[in-house]
């Protein structure tokens, strides 16, 4: 049963909303200039909703707003007819709606890890070149391994750099995605208190601030118990005083924004040049279904703060078609690129800290295998292929002979 039917509106079907919607339009005698989007039930108000869309542009102007009860219209919630007049002649140009032009540009990158500062390096980096951003910046002052910034406005302003870095490598249109999460700054001594930081509001501002537009927040819980190392929530548990309550933090952000572009989403999907990729990049049925995503965190004795493989995957999956080139600017030990390639995708991984280049390095033929050979190696020493292509083979060897054999470690 439709959601009219058992809420028992007089208003059923998108073809009544439209008919209603088209009369009150030719009372504004402007029938002639304006087309419907397909209207939908907002049941928590009991109403349609009807999208007003310009002949010529295209576009969404307005809405039309039906009691969907009574079937009249209700006035004080519809775009006003001045208001739909004036943004008819703000739509068009000479009478024709400026389209989207530009033909899809597939990357020519290879995968690439680079040593060094990764604004330094996305600054020499081709415009355009990158289909996906994903990352996970350093915390600010949060441990001890991270305090590299002398004041919280000095860590923003770095984020500030490499998010307008990234606006001129990505592509137009496509996704930069931040892992990022408040931060606690712990006390000096017992007469102070301990400060818990809104990383992300601060650096939500930066990215609208620098031309993305804002798509989602999706919420990464780790298990039950999860919070417990930091502290914060011990004290209360112990006293259990008013006052003194602090939730024990077991999520994160996974803040999804768009670089601005006036084409929409579907004019990627449909003039991608392969349209085998198109087909092999849909997504499977166990997919996330809400912005809650429940993953366990991951650990790793070579970096004090990795996000998991399972994270990286999702994120990679869902904003990238196969074979596009994903960047990460805070690349650490290389999930990301673990990640990517196992997606059938290609990786840009870039760190200041030697120890985890050197690390990606040691890991990277297991991702790769002989095709080590091609990564471009920056400001550091490339990896040493001919081991992986003789693995490669005697691999091959024994699946031909039926049997199963790993790559050691």
């Amino acid at each position: 049963m439709l959601v009219a039917e058992r809420r028992k509106y007089t208003i059923k079907t998108v073809e009544q909303a439209k008919s209603i919607s088209s009369i009150w339009i030719k009372g504004m005698n402007l029938q002639n200039a304006i087309d419907f989007g397909l209207p939908e039930i907002d049941d928590r108000y009991h109403v349609w909703r009807v999208p007003v869309i310009g002949k010529l542009s295209k576009e969404k102007i307005g809405e039309v707003v039906i009691d969907a009860k009574t079937s009249l219209i209700l006035e004080r919630n519809s775009t006003k007819q001045e208001v739909l007049e004036k943004r008819l002649l703000g739509k068009t140009l000479n009478g024709e709606k400026t389209k989207p032009k530009g033909n899809y540009v597939v990357s020519s990158l290879r995968n690439t890890v680079g040593l060094g500062d990764s604004e330094q390096l996305m600054a020499n980096m081709p415009a355009g070149s990158v289909d996906l951003v994903f990352t996970s910046p350093p915390y600010y002052n949060a441990r001890p391994e991270y305090s590299d910034y002398i004041t919280y406005e000095e860590y923003l302003l770095k984020l500030r750099k490499i998010i307008q870095q990234a606006n001129h490598v990505l592509g137009e249109g496509r996704f930069f995605v931040m892992n990022i999460a408040p931060v606690l700054i712990r006390r000096a001594n017992r007469n102070e208190s301990s400060k818990r930081i809104a990383v992300p509001f601060d650096v939500h501002q930066i990215f609208i601030q620098e031309g993305f537009e804002f798509v989602d927040d999706i919420i990464w819980v780790k298990p039950e118990g999860a919070g417990w190392a930091t502290g914060r929530g011990r004290r209360f548990a112990a006293d259990r005083n008013a006052l003194q309550y602090k939730a024990v933090p077991v999520t994160e952000y996974v803040l999804v924004y768009r670089r601005k572009s006036d084409k929409l989403i579907d004019w990627y999907i449909r003039n991608h040049p392969d349209r085998r990729i198109v087909a092999e990049s849909k997504i499977s049925e166990d997919y996330e279904h809400t912005n809650i995503w429940k993953i366990k965190p991951s650990h790793d004795k070579n970096h004090p703060a990795i996000f998991p493989v399972e994270l990286a995957r999702k994120v990679i999956q869902y904003y990238s078609f196969k074979n596009d080139v994903i960047l990460d600017p805070f690349g650490g030990i290389g999930t990301v690129g673990e990640a990517a390639t196992s997606l059938g995708r290609r990786f840009v991984l870039f760190d200041i800290n030697p120890e985890y280049i050197e690390v990606i390095r040691k890991r990277i033929g297991r991702w790769l295998g002989r095709d080590v050979r091609d990564v471009h190696w920056m400001n550091c020493m490339p990896v040493d292929y001919t081991k992986y292509a003789l693995q490669k083979r005697l691999d091959e060897q024994w699946q031909e002979a039926g049997k199963v054999k790993t790559l050691p470690a």
